[in-house]
């Protein structure tokens, strides 16, 4: 969540913005916006470098000016009606290559991960033209180069049925665990209930506040199984976040082991 890089934006130059979006409040909309380019085709900008180079930054321009529509009816009071380009999304960022990006990148389509994020919204003659630079960073640094809205993990739910559980006991056992946990199987004309799937879990514990069941069932956790959920902004998919982050995580160990065999022994 806080180390492996991604790219957004960074600077934002602003060569007209006549919106009611002060200028301030736009740069940081366009930085939290998720690009879609692999980092791990970039390098880090140098500190202090005020110019991008074609190997550590990519430039987005956002040109768009609201205009009224003639053909709109004289009665209408909708804006999607009476105007163009009245909400800016996006899906207006275009990528303009730096250097020789087009022959370094001849496949690539960098663009934000979504198009219909909303940016602005304008009335006629109101215009917006700013020039992006999106580096190379880590969520460390800010918050906007997170590649994940949530990472967690939890451990196994271990469901063990003690005795069994039957008839009117087996469904209202079934209404305290979420859906498909336990399912109930007709057995010589008498409804059983039996552990499906334990790891859609969520350990409610609901069954206690039973006297009749919460002698009947024991709730555990494997000790050893672990399930990692990973949410992706969209820049980079789940397994590659969790298999960069595994890299950082063996190079920091190996850096520590190296300190250590350098550390003179008495």
């Amino acid at each position: 969540l806080p180390e492996v890089p991604t790219m957004a934006v960074e600077k934002v130059f602003v060569y007209n913005n006549t919106s009611i979006v002060q200028d301030e409040i736009l740069a940081h909309r366009l930085g939290l916006i998720p690009i879609k380019a692999d980092p791990r085709l970039f390098e880090y900008r140098n500190q202090g470098d005020e110019e991008g180079t074609e190997i550590d930054t990519l430039q987005f321009q956002l040109k768009i000016k609201c205009s009224r529509n003639p053909q709109a009816a004289k009665e209408s009071s909708d804006p999607n009606e009476l105007y163009f380009n009245h909400k800016v999304y996006s899906k207006h960022m275009t990528w303009v290559p730096l250097g020789n990006q087009t022959d370094l990148f001849p496949d690539a389509d960098f663009r934000p991960v979504h198009d219909d994020i909303l940016i602005a919204l304008l009335r006629p003659g109101q215009e917006i033209d700013v020039l992006m630079h999106c580096v190379k960073g880590i969520g460390k640094d800010h918050a906007k180069f997170s590649p994940v809205a949530t990472a967690s993990y939890r451990l196994l739910p271990d469901i063990t049925l003690l005795q069994p559980v039957e008839d009117e006991a087996a469904e209202k056992l079934q209404k305290c665990f979420s859906p498909g946990v336990i399912e109930i199987q007709n057995i010589k004309g008498k409804k059983v209930a039996r552990v499906a799937n334990a790891r859609l879990d969520t350990f409610s514990r609901e069954v206690f506040r039973h006297e009749g069941l919460k002698n009947l069932v024991r709730l555990a956790r494997v000790r050893n199984h672990y399930i990692f959920s990973v949410e992706s902004t969209g820049i980079l998919p789940p397994d590659v976040l969790v298999s960069e982050a595994i890299k950082i995580l063996m190079g920091k160990c190996q850096r520590f082991l190296n300190e250590l065999d350098s550390v003179p022994m008495e």
